[in-house]
């Protein structure tokens, strides 16, 4: 059996005198009504085409939000599987005025939709299916959310007395790369906010993304494995509840012995339940990362869903 075709996109909504709207594309060609999407580009992530896909559709620039999951059906004409992953992405006044759109061969129109009457508009049950999850997921408060990144450093020079000092090790050519690479995918989650680790490896890794989103890295001590191998954690609880606290999206570069622990930091600071899949969240590879997504009105309420990509999945 062949692989599917891969696509992504996304269900974007706002709220407009308290209610909720969302984002319809109505296709010139297939003459039908659905959720911006399209196939990814050669080497592209998932997330990374659900950003750009949105963006090419309806000229709105998006930051991913609680992944809605993936809905597979055949193309039309029964050759084909395709598989789509879904984001919800909240639109602001501000985006939605700056859209470019503009009808073309592809989207003759955008239609802002009350959320009650979506299901009678969209064309395929697949979506419809899909709008079920959004629509239980706003139920509980859980598609108005914020992320907090857990990113592993990219490959490292190994130890030798070249590096006197753990810290001071630098990124190997891979890792270089490796940082390069992820910054389109971390990108598409919209990261206001970046700590990282005082070890060379670690701001390095984070480099690229400060200097792509013009933003300064908040460089932290206690994020460091020096500090964890000494057995003092209280920066790093102290930074994990702030940005629970802030409610904005953050991305935490570290190294892996501390992942478990901030990992355990973000259920705590959400009053999430233990399980196996904070270990799994945390047992990444290098340039490996974890996406938690929270609430922003209940952010006790616990970790709504974690999306956890190493690197060899972000390119597709």
């Amino acid at each position: 059996m062949s692989s599917p075709v891969l696509a992504a996109g996304t269900v974007c909504w706002r709220r407009v005198d308290d209610q909720l709207m969302v984002l319809l594309v109505h296709r010139t060609k297939q003459k039908d009504v659905s959720f911006p999407k399209g196939k990814l580009d050669p080497g592209e992530s998932m997330p990374q085409a659900a950003a750009r896909e949105t963006l090419e559709e309806t000229g709105i620039a998006v930051s991913l939000g609680v992944n809605l999951g993936t809905i597979t059906y055949r193309l039309p004409d029964g050759g084909e599987r395709k598989t789509v992953q879904y984001w919800a992405a909240e639109i602001t006044d501000e985006a939605a005025r700056a859209s470019t759109f503009r009808p073309n061969r592809e989207i003759a129109a955008l239609e802002w939709v009350p959320a009650r009457e979506v299901p009678e508009r969209l064309s395929y049950r697949a979506d419809r299916d899909l709008f079920d999850v959004f629509v239980k997921l706003e139920k509980r408060d859980a598609i108005d959310t914020f992320s907090v990144i857990l990113l592993r450093h990219a490959k490292a020079e190994s130890r030798s007395s070249l590096y006197p000092e753990d810290r001071l090790r630098p990124l190997s050519d891979t890792g270089e790369d490796q940082a390069e690479t992820l910054v389109a995918t971390l990108q598409a989650f919209g990261p206001s906010r970046l700590h990282s680790s005082s070890a060379e490896r670690c701001m390095r890794t984070i480099a690229p993304l400060s200097h792509r989103l013009r933003k300064t890295v908040r460089v932290n001590e206690g994020l460091s494995q020096d500090a964890w191998d000494a057995g003092e954690t209280e920066d790093l609880r102290r930074t994990i509840g702030k940005l629970v606290r802030k409610g904005k999206n953050s991305v935490v570069c570290t190294h892996r012995p501390v992942l478990p622990d901030a990992a355990r930091e973000i259920a705590l600071a959400t009053g999430s339940l233990p399980g196996d899949y904070l270990r799994e969240a945390a047992a990444l590879p290098p340039a490996g990362f974890s996406v938690f997504h929270l609430s922003k009105q209940r952010p006790g309420s616990g970790i709504i869903s974690v999306e956890t990509y190493p690197l060899k999945e972000l390119r597709g």
